[in-house]
């Protein structure tokens, strides 16, 4: 499995990095700091798991509002053409399909906080749904691989971001984002297809991706003949129709006369367990990550990097500096966005690495943390090759980032 001899790959290049380090540098501290990261990315995925619990209630008591008050079923009916496509095996008008478009928009809106929650209960429906409990399912697999493309349209936390660091325009890299996230998704669904024999030219799943290529081209020739409107619609539009949401559900529970409140409490529970299952996947994955980077084994490899591409006569090497930030998202979220602050602090916000490391943020999902979050709640152990295609949408997105900055920010 992938996943696991990557977990174990970063052990073992952090050991061999900290001997080499004690041996031919004389570095005594080398293993006590790797020892210090162990602990503290420890403590790190439990802050992230307890910070998770409050989300996972929330919108888990939400969403349990919307599938009692209709809403999942209306939103269902919407996309059931086309999910009947990507998913043969999901039954129509299941409810899995509601919550996997809630996680799919969600995370178009880049509020990565609301993507989770959703995106665990769509899991759970999607695992009643397998027979065999400990193997990812095909509709596991596209669903995950379809979450970590990650198509974002309004990236409302890293324009956030780039406002709180001083930006003199932060939505700058709005564009870049929403061009680089179309193609890593559409790489993950080709590739996801083809391991499935899902055929993509039928009439409905084109007039369903034409539709959704019509509305992201409008929308940038809109913003491109209107730069005044990309900073409210980035910074309002999300929030705003994401509040929307919550108060249609609550409008449709009233109306279905539910008791709204006593709803909410017994979705809300739930998310309590959910929150305790990927406790340990989570101390995993970062451990892993947070010795491989205390070890300078990280360091060591981005310089490899720099090197043979200036073998390889390339002119520009320059966004190798923003690389860390590309390299580390795939595993966490958390780590990849303390690399792009980091890269503003050293660089500058509107630097040409700074902005190229907003874009790596923005264009990629944390594939491994989903991975290893979403298949944890549901006690799946044998994923087959979601992280294989996971990994190829990533990196479509980073080689498009790049190229994509280069063409609007030099």
């Amino acid at each position: 499995m992938l996943l696991n001899r990557l977990w174990i790959g970063l052990f073992f290049s952090a050991l061999a990095v900290g001997l080499g380090k004690l041996l031919f540098f004389g570095d005594m501290m080398i293993f006590k700091e790797m020892v210090d990261a162990l602990f503290e990315s420890a403590e790190l995925a439990f802050k992230i798991a307890l910070f998770l619990t409050g989300a996972l209630c929330l919108w888990m008591g939400i969403m349990e509002i919307g599938e009692k008050g209709g809403a999942i079923r209306i939103l269902t009916r919407l996309v059931s053409p086309l999910f009947g496509k990507l998913f043969p095996d999901i039954p129509k008008d299941h409810p899995a399909v509601g919550s996997m478009m809630m996680n799919f928009s969600a995370n178009m809106l880049g509020l990565d906080n609301a993507a989770t929650p959703l995106g665990l209960k769509a899991m759970g429906q999607l695992q009643e749904l397998n027979p065999q409990k400990d193997t990812a399912s095909n509709a596991q697999i596209m669903f995950l691989v379809m979450n970590t493309s990650g198509l974002t349209i309004i990236p409302v936390s890293i324009l956030a971001y780039r406002s709180g660091a001083g930006s003199a325009s932060p939505s700058e890299v709005f564009l870049p984002i929403l061009i680089s996230t179309f193609f890593a998704s559409l790489v993950g669904l080709f590739v996801v297809a083809f391991k499935q024999k899902i055929n993509l030219l039928n009439t409905t799943v084109i007039a369903y991706l034409g539709t959704l290529t019509v509305l992201i081209v409008g929308l940038l020739i809109w913003l491109y003949l209107n730069p005044d409107m990309v900073e409210p619609v980035s910074s309002v539009g999300g929030n705003l129709l994401l509040f929307s949401v919550i108060i249609v559900f609550l409008g449709l529970g009233i109306r279905k006369k539910i008791n709204v409140y006593e709803v909410f409490i017994d979705g809300a529970k739930g998310g309590f367990d959910v929150a305790i299952k990927i406790v340990p996947y989570l101390v995993a994955i970062l451990v892993a990550i947070g010795v491989f980077k205390a070890s300078g084994a990280m360091e060591i490899m981005f310089d490899g990097i720099r090197y043979l591409l200036k073998l390889a006569s390339v002119a520009n090497t320059e966004f190798i500096e923003a690389l860390p930030t590309a390299f580390m998202k795939p595993f966490s979220g958390g780590a990849a966005r303390g690399m792009m602050l980091e890269t503003f602090s050293t660089h500058g916000v509107d630097s040409f690495v700074g902005k190229m490391a907003a874009t790596f943020q923005g264009s990629t999902e944390t594939t491994f943390y989903v991975l290893a979050v979403y298949f944890g709640s549901v006690g799946i152990k044998k994923t087959r090759y979601a992280a294989g295609a996971g990994l190829i949408a990533d990196a479509a997105g980073i080689i498009a980032a790049i190229f994509i900055s280069f063409l609007f920010y030099t």
